[in-house]
């Protein structure tokens, strides 16, 4: 069982390396900020990235959904097409309550983690208090490593690690260091039964959060972390081992500035989706164009009459209405499933597709 040792770390873990790295990294985080928050209405980004965010991160604990399944659940109503999205929308959900909660605040508790946990895996299970985990090999069963047993030592270094996190004069690292240090740490301690992985990943973006590296929680990190998940397994461990931190480091924030400039890529993108959106219906349907249409359609891909009617304060006639006539036009297709018809956004809806299966370069 490997030794965690409570935060600050004494060695000096700010190389050379890890300096350049993380002007690279802040250069993009500041681009990425700057574009967000120059978009009037950052919910819609805030509700489709966020969805990117969670199919991702729980990819990476083998939870696959389609974009297909996830758009035509609906976490409102809690009526999901499959498990695996019902998951996929607990993240998402506890992610944009774990915001809201820092943004109220300006802390990341443990009581804020415990909630994240709890949402994620729809138990309120708490802490370990009880021995025998153990992270396994998954091809041939072998231990990998085994984290704290004990309860009182799992309070412990949990309660060092929110002090951490919450009290800036504890040591000078950057605060794209401290991220990354703290997301080792929270996966080492392993605090919980299940779902550690994704509580530790919604730590990573509420933090920048809090230190005022983003405005809104969309740094879409889990997809590196998913299309490098030997390297972020193997560095992990590597680090436990030997107490070097370069790999990690380094790993950690060629993460924040890909995934800084593929999400504002992305964003750029469905900005000026947007603005072909609007040009057109204002164009061909100016009377039944508004803002909270636009809204509508790209805060859901798969939108359906009763979104609508709930967005728009409209009545179900209206709204299929409107709906029908969108698909006239060519901004949406309609699809029946079972006894609902959903709309999609096609352009949308291809557009996040095609950055799902973008390789990295």
């Amino acid at each position: 069982m490997s030794q965690i040792k409570p935060l600050p770390l004494e060695q000096d873990i700010e190389t050379t390396a890890v300096l350049k790295k993380l002007a690279k990294a802040h250069q993009a985080l500041a681009e990425l900020k700057g574009v967000v928050a120059s978009i009037p209405n950052q919910s819609i980004l805030i509700s489709t990235l966020s969805l990117q965010e969670a199919k991702d991160s729980s990819a990476i604990e083998n939870i696959i959904t389609t974009h297909d399944e996830l758009y035509r659940s609906d976490s409102v109503a809690r009526i999901f097409v499959t498990m695996a999205a019902k998951e996929v929308h607990n993240y998402a959900t506890a992610l944009r309550n774990g915001f809201e909660q820092v943004k109220r605040t300006g802390l990341l508790t443990n009581n804020d983690i415990l909630e994240i946990q709890a949402g994620i895996e729809e138990s309120h299970a708490g802490f370990r208090k009880l021995p025998g985990t153990a992270l396994k090999n998954g091809l041939t069963g072998a231990t990998v490593y085994t984290p704290p047993q004990h309860p009182d030592e799992i309070i412990a270094l949990m309660s060092n690690l929110e002090r951490f996190i919450n009290e800036n004069d504890l040591c000078d690292w950057d605060p794209l260091t401290k991220m990354a240090v703290i997301h080792h740490q929270f996966e080492s301690i392993h605090p919980f039964y299940d779902g550690n992985g994704r509580t530790g990943r919604i730590i990573n973006i509420l933090y920048l959060v809090q230190h005022g590296l983003l405005g809104s929680p969309v740094l879409y990190l889990s997809r590196y972390i998913n299309q490098n998940k030997a390297d972020y397994y193997r560095l992990l461990q590597t680090t436990r081992d030997t107490g070097d931190w370069e790999g990690w480091l380094l790993y950690m924030l060629d993460g924040v500035e890909q995934t800084s400039r593929q999400t504002t890529a992305l964003i750029t993108a469905i900005v000026a989706l947007m603005q072909q959106h609007k040009e057109k219906l204002r164009t061909e349907l100016p009377k039944v164009y508004s803002q909270d249409l636009i809204n509508n359609l790209f805060r859901h891909p798969y939108t359906k009459i009763e979104f609508v009617m709930d967005e728009l304060i409209v009545h179900r006639n209206t709204a299929t209405k409107y709906l029908d006539e969108l698909v006239r036009i060519g901004l949406l297709t309609r699809h029946k499933l079972g006894k609902e018809n959903y709309y999609l956004n096609d352009a949308l809806y291809v557009l996040l597709q095609n950055v799902s299966a973008k390789p990295e370069v």
